[in-house]
């Protein structure tokens, strides 16, 4: 029995262990590397395959299978629409209007002809009603004549927005004809001796189709008793 020491090199002439051999004569570790390398090509393959499957079927998101995601952001600005005034022209020419007194006050036909008057309507002799008493005016337009609605479409308004309406025939005054004029103003109790201020809510009246000049449209005139 000799004393070796397992762990000294070979000495001498003593023949190499040749390197582990894998089947049909291959090194061990190039064989792994060719499996390793294959399996990576398959698992790429899928991968891509995977992707590209994911891309085609979806409907919401974006190219290549990417989802797209939409972000609101809120500025905290505030958006301001300034109020637009509007001034609303009158049409006081082209037609006569007559006041006709459904009030039950006597005289507040006249004093309201004086009134429309001084705000650049063209007036005819106040009359009474036949109709009866009534509480909110009714302002009447006869059809045939051009600027008859819009004649009385202004006088409801400066006396407040009251009701107008077409001429009813005959219409409901003594006589029962309005002659030449196009505009009947069935004065009712509510809007009788008021100033137009007062029927308007202190508004102002303004008058841009004659002068330009804004009508003066304080108080009533003196009383006509022509009317009932």
């Amino acid at each position: 029995m000799t004393n070796e020491d397992p762990t000294a090199p070979p000495t001498g002439n003593q023949p190499r262990r040749s390197a582990r051999q894998g089947l049909g004569g291959s090194p061990v570790g190039s064989t792994l590397s060719i499996v390793l390398a294959v399996v990576a090509v398959v698992v790429g393959f899928l991968i891509l395959n995977n992707i590209t499957g994911d891309g085609g079927s979806s409907g919401s998101s974006g190219s290549a299978g990417v989802d797209v995601t939409t972000t609101t952001i809120d500025t905290g600005l505030t958006t301001t629409t300034a109020a637009s005034t509007t001034t609303t022209s009158l049409v006081t020419e082209g037609a006569t209007v007559i006041v006709a007194n459904a009030s039950g006050v006597g005289g507040s036909a006249g004093r309201m002809t004086d009134t429309l008057a001084l705000a650049g309507f063209t007036m005819g002799e106040p009359t009474n009603a036949t109709s009866g008493q009534i509480e909110d005016s009714i302002v009447y337009y006869d059809p045939g004549i051009a600027a008859a609605q819009d004649v009385a479409d202004s006088v409801a308004l400066v006396m407040g927005g009251v009701v107008v309406e077409t001429v009813p025939t005959p219409p409901p005054v003594e006589g029962g004809s309005l002659g030449d004029a196009g505009v009947l103003v069935m004065l009712g109790s509510n809007q009788a001796d008021k100033t137009l201020e007062e029927m308007i809510g202190e508004e102002a009246v303004e008058d841009t189709t004659a002068t330009g000049t804004s009508p003066d449209v304080s108080g009533t005139t003196e009383s006509v008793t022509t009317d009932g």
